[in-house]
C-alpha cells in the first residue's frame, strides 16, 4: 500500500553507522582492471588441451633427459628432432666400426655382456664417446619400441647430399659414376640393402625423391649393415628434372623395370656414366621418369615369377654393370 513505510523490508537499512557509500568509480585500489586478451585453450589452467599440452612436455623433458644420458624399428636409426637412435647390437657395432659420429652410447642395466656388446663399449671407450647405463623403459621409448637388444646409440640427424654431389665423388675415384635413383620405393629396409649393393658394386651413391620416398630411417640403417656411413644418399626434390640434369651433364639413364624393352645383359652403356633408376616393386617405373629414361631394361627370369623387390632388383643390376665394368 501506498505510503507504507513501515512494512518490514521497504526501507533499506545502512550498512553501518555511516550509511550506505556510493561506487569507487574505478579510483581506488580495488578498481577494475582488464585481464588482456583470453589465453589459449592449452595455457588455461584445468584445460583439456592444457593437461595434453603438459603431458607432451613432460614426455619430451623425460626424452631429452634420456637422450642426454645416451643412442633404430627392429634396429637401425630413429630421427628424433636433430637426433636419431641406432639400436641393436650388430647395428650399433658396425655404427661405431664405420666411425659414424656417435654422440653417446646407452647400455641397458644388467645386460648380458657378449662379444658385441663388448666390441660396442671397448670402441665406444677407444673413440671417446659417452657410455651411458639406462633402463630398459628409458631405450624403449628412445627407440619406440625396436629390438634395441639392450643397445642403442645417438647419431645426429642423416644428412642428404645434393645429387650433384655425387658425381663430384666419382670423379674423384677415377671411375665412371656409377648411381641408382628410386622411383616410388617406400620401405626403408629395401633403401638399406640398395645402399648395401651400391657399396658392394663399386657404386657412388643412392638418389631418393624428397616425397613418397623411403628415408634413411631406422630399418634403411640397419639393413645397410653399416653402408650408409660410406654410400652418400642424396635427396631429389623432384626426381624427373634431377635425372635430366644428370644425363645433361653426360650420365646415361637406364631405366629398370619387368616391362622393359630390352634384358639387362645387353645394356650396352654399363661401362659409361650411368644412372639405374629402379622403381617401386608393384607399380613400377612411374610415367614421366620412364619416359625420362634413356632406356628401360628387365632382368630376365623364368616365366610366371613375380617381379623382385627393388633391393634385390638393384643387386643383382649392379651386379651385372660391375661385372661388365671388369671385362
Amino acid at each position: 500500500m501506498a505510503g507504507n513505510s513501515g512494512r518490514r523490508g521497504a526501507v533499506r537499512r545502512g550498512a553501518s553507522k555511516k550509511g550506505p557509500s556510493v561506487g569507487t568509480g574505478g579510483h581506488s585500489r580495488k578498481a577494475l582492471t582488464g585481464k588482456g586478451p583470453t589465453p589459449k585453450a592449452s595455457e588455461r589452467t584445468g584445460h583439456p588441451a592444457a593437461r595434453k599440452a603438459a603431458a607432451a612436455q613432460r614426455r619430451a623433458a623425460s626424452t631429452g633427459s634420456a637422450g642426454s644420458r645416451s643412442g633404430g624399428s627392429r634396429g637401425g636409426a630413429r630421427r628424433s628432432g636433430s637426433t636419431e637412435y641406432i639400436a641393436g647390437r650388430n647395428s650399433v657395432v658396425e655404427a661405431l666400426r664405420e666411425q659414424v659420429p656417435v654422440k653417446t652410447v646407452y647400455v641397458g642395466t644388467r645386460i648380458e655382456h657378449d662379444g658385441r656388446v663388448k666390441e660396442i663399449l671397448k670402441s665406444a671407450a677407444d673413440q671417446g664417446i659417452a657410455l651411458l647405463e639406462v633402463t630398459k623403459t628409458d631405450l624403449d621409448r628412445m627407440t619406440d619400441g625396436a629390438l634395441h637388444q639392450g643397445v642403442a646409440a645417438a647419431v645426429p640427424a642423416y644428412e642428404y647430399a645434393h645429387p650433384d654431389d655425387l658425381l663430384a665423388i666419382a670423379a674423384e675415384t677415377g671411375r665412371a659414376p656409377l648411381l641408382v635413383a628410386l622411383d616410388g620405393v617406400t620401405d626403408p629396409r629395401n633403401l638399406g640393402a640398395v645402399i648395401r649393393s651400391v657399396a658392394a658394386f663399386g657404386g657412388h651413391g643412392v638418389i631418393v625423391p624428397e616425397r613418397r620416398s623411403a628415408g634413411m630411417t631406422a630399418a634403411a640403417w640397419k639393413t645397410s649393415a653399416g653402408a650408409a656411413a660410406r654410400i652418400p644418399v642424396a635427396r631429389a626434390t623432384n626426381l624427373t628434372r634431377t635425372l635430366e640434369s644428370l644425363a645433361a651433364q653426360g650420365c646415361f639413364i637406364a631405366g629398370l623395370d619387368a616391362g622393359g624393352d630390352f634384358d639387362l645383359p645387353g645394356l650396352e652403356a654399363a661401362t659409361e656414366p650411368l644412372v639405374l633408376v629402379i622403381g617401386s616393386e608393384g607399380k613400377g617405373l612411374s610415367r614421366l621418369v620412364r619416359e625420362t629414361c634413356d632406356l628401360v631394361v628387365s632382368i630376365p627370369m623364368t616365366a610366371g615369377n613375380e617381379s623382385l623387390n627393388a633391393g634385390v632388383a638393384a643387386g643383382v643390376a649392379l651386379y651385372e654393370v660391375a661385372r661388365r665394368r671388369a671385362e
